[in-house]
């Protein structure tokens, strides 16, 4: 149904190979290690592990959502969850420390590798197919001089997703 988007046997393939990916990756094990630490019982600290590891998850799961939706609205919006989601994770360690963690300075190797990981979002994002997209009638996902109001015949054919665009609010 969709033509072949890359030169990959399987998508996880080229996530693997991705610097970003791998980074995200490394930040899901670090987070899992020390919330592995968080002791059963703590209510307030067990959420906190919860809101963590939800966050180190987002990482990786919206960099796939991201390249296997590759329309630049769809990037740009799983950009913004991923920027919260790692913005959220710098934070938590107010959370621990607040509730007694007594571990939370090992936290701070998660806000070393976020700042490494920001480094390379960056530079992810820069590389977005500014061409490849459907107006955003919401207005928030446009590339720069793409107006909600812009006419959505731009070459996109979004016939090859089925029915899925024939919603007129896009």
């Amino acid at each position: 149904m969709f033509p072949e988007q890359n030169d990959y046997d399987n998508p996880q393939d080229k996530l693997d190979k991705m610097p970003l990916y791998q980074k995200g990756q490394e930040i899901v094990e670090l987070v899992r290690t020390i919330a592995d630490l968080i002791p059963d019982g703590d209510d307030p600290l067990g959420y906190t592990k919860q809101l963590m590891l939800e966050d180190a998850y987002m990482l990786c799961a919206k960099i796939a959502a991201a390249e296997g939706g590759d329309l630049y609205a769809i990037r740009m919006e799983n950009a913004a969850l991923i920027r919260r989601a790692a913005h959220s994770l710098k934070l938590h360690i107010h959370s621990l420390r607040m509730y007694g963690f007594e571990h939370a300075e090992y936290y701070m190797m998660v806000r070393d590798k976020v700042e490494e990981y920001r480094l390379l979002f960056i530079d992810w994002v820069a590389g977005f197919d500014k061409t490849n997209y459907i107006a955003d009638r919401w207005g928030l996902f446009n590339p720069p001089g793409v107006s909600p109001d812009d006419d959505e015949d731009d070459g996109f054919d979004p016939g090859r997703f089925g029915d899925f665009f024939d919603d007129e609010d896009g």
